[in-house]
């Protein structure tokens, strides 16, 4: 089998925030299926994310796209438009235009293109009505972009009722946490074809995802959150890539 090389580029949801280790550090669904991946194959692969929270779906493209493909990957996955969606004007076709980019450079650059939807957080944030039919359209605009290419791998996130419950959420409402990032790898791994490691499709829930009383919420998350979109800064501000070069992921049963 030829060696995978495996590089990641999106926003906080390829980066992996709300599933943090003890340690502090986030690990997320793409070092999940890095470490699935090297299971499956039974040989280590080499992996890198370069992706940053924040980050709305065309500066992804300008600053990670093309360091990624000079890694030289075998294959790159790509998300966003998350955070693009919770802006007040959000152009779908700019932002379907994103994919088409990535797609493109990638067939130039010989490079497998592995295509993620997010999850559909909706349900539970405020202007949900607004969100849900924007990711709509954002997902069949992307999907329309990609007919007649079945080798695009296609892990869609959005569709998937399951994971819009609170328990594969955090806190914030806004991230999933590890059961949930769990869900996601295992959706990327199958669309691979490799071995789904046992329960990743649903973790038992956690205790802690019980939802926050909505005082609790607005105080610890939503103000914030307004906070940052009117001094015009991003979480995301100051942040380098958590592996911004190949990391070996050594094949783990």
């Amino acid at each position: 089998m030829a060696s995978v090389r495996f590089v990641a580029i999106g926003d906080s949801f390829t980066e992996g925030v709300g599933d943090e280790l003890p340690d502090g550090t986030v690990r997320g669904w793409a070092d999940l299926v890095a470490q699935g991946w090297a299971a499956s194959r039974g040989e280590s692969i080499e992996y890198a994310n370069l992706a940053i929270r924040g980050r709305l779906v065309w500066p992804i493209v300008e600053q990670q796209l093309e360091p990624a493909l000079a890694l030289k990957p075998t294959h790159l996955s790509f998300n966003g438009g998350g955070n693009d969606m919770l802006r007040p004007r959000a152009s779908i076709p700019h932002l379907a235009a994103a994919f088409s980019h990535v797609l493109r450079r990638c067939d130039q650059e010989g490079v497998q293109f592995v295509l993620l939807s997010g999850a559909n957080p909706s349900a539970q944030l405020p202007l949900g009505a607004m969100i849900q039919r924007r990711g709509d359209e954002l997902s069949a605009a992307v999907l329309a972009r990609t007919i007649g290419r079945p080798d695009v791998i296609r892990a869609l996130n959005w569709p998937d009722r399951e994971l819009s419950h609170p328990s594969y959420w955090s806190a914030d409402r806004l991230h999933m946490n590890a059961r949930g990032h769990h869900r996601v790898a295992a959706r990327v791994l199958a669309a691979l074809g490799e071995r789904v490691p046992e329960g990743w499709w649903s973790l038992d829930a956690s205790p802690e995802t019980d939802p926050l009383d909505r005082r609790a919420y607005v105080r610890e998350h939503l103000g914030p959150w307004v906070r940052r979109r009117l001094t015009r800064t991003s979480s995301g501000d100051g942040r380098a890539p958590k592996h911004g070069d190949w990391l070996t992921v050594a094949a783990r049963s």
